[in-house]
């Protein structure tokens, strides 16, 4: 994909039209993915340089303790530096404001275009346990099936809690199982005994059956989205 850095807005020459050539170059490739369905890591890149330019904007500060995980020490030394060499600078962040708001204007339409894509996706997912559901199912298994394919992906998932610095979030790491072919004989209730026969370490898994009832990319859009759904499905349970 054709990304755009951490502070493309900032970096180089603050020139308006070179910068808003960099960004419709990579908002016409986000909308060519988004126009296969093709929603991650595309929609989760372009929400992060939204609220990086949101950021900058109302505060004039580095996303350091926002998004700790993008930045390096020695990226959040470069950037510190970056940013008072500008804010000290009036021409400079009359410019930089002038691109800021083009920017937001220009991602905002886009940002829309996916979370409508990943809504009419999720709407598409149906969850079912498999048999009982232990008291904790923080751990287990899920098979997907996407659309009419009689072929199973199963994932093995954790759930996890992490905080920022106001709330706290759950999360969901998978891992790849196996695959198989759905048929009479072979069903989520028999492919729930065999995990357990043959996967030691979680004697009493929770299971979920996930299913789209139409086809999508599976990697970038339907595995991402039912990740997230069996989260809330399980939290709201």
């Amino acid at each position: 994909m054709n990304s755009l850095g951490l502070n493309w807005f900032i970096e180089g020459s603050l020139d308006f039209e070179h910068k808003k050539y960099v960004l419709l170059n990579y908002l016409q490739e986000i909308n060519r993915h988004f126009d296969k369905s093709k929603l991650y890591p595309n929609l989760t890149d372009l929400v992060f340089h939204y609220n990086n330019l949101l950021d900058f904007k109302q505060h004039k500060t580095t996303l350091q303790q926002t998004f700790p995980r993008r930045l390096s020490k020695a990226d959040i030394e470069a950037v510190k530096l970056t940013y008072k060499k500008i804010v000290e600078d009036d021409s400079s962040m009359q410019e930089i404001e002038r691109i800021i708001t083009y920017a937001l204007k220009k991602m905002d339409p886009a940002i829309q275009i996916g979370k409508e894509i990943y809504d009419f996706v999720e709407s598409r997912l149906n969850i079912d346990p498999v048999g009982l559901v232990p008291l904790l199912p923080y751990s287990g298994y899920f098979s997907l099936r996407n659309g009419s394919d009689r072929t199973n992906w199963i994932y093995e998932y954790q759930l996890s809690i992490f905080e920022n610095k106001d709330d706290q979030y759950r999360g969901i790491n998978v891992q790849f199982v196996d695959t198989y072919e759905q048929s009479i004989s072979n069903t989520p209730e028999s492919i729930k005994l065999n995990l357990i026969n043959q996967r030691r370490h979680l004697p009493n898994p929770a299971v979920f059956y996930v299913q789209s009832d139409i086809s999508f990319p599976l990697e970038q859009t339907l595995l991402p989205v039912a990740k997230r759904s069996l989260v809330k499905y399980i939290m709201a349970a």
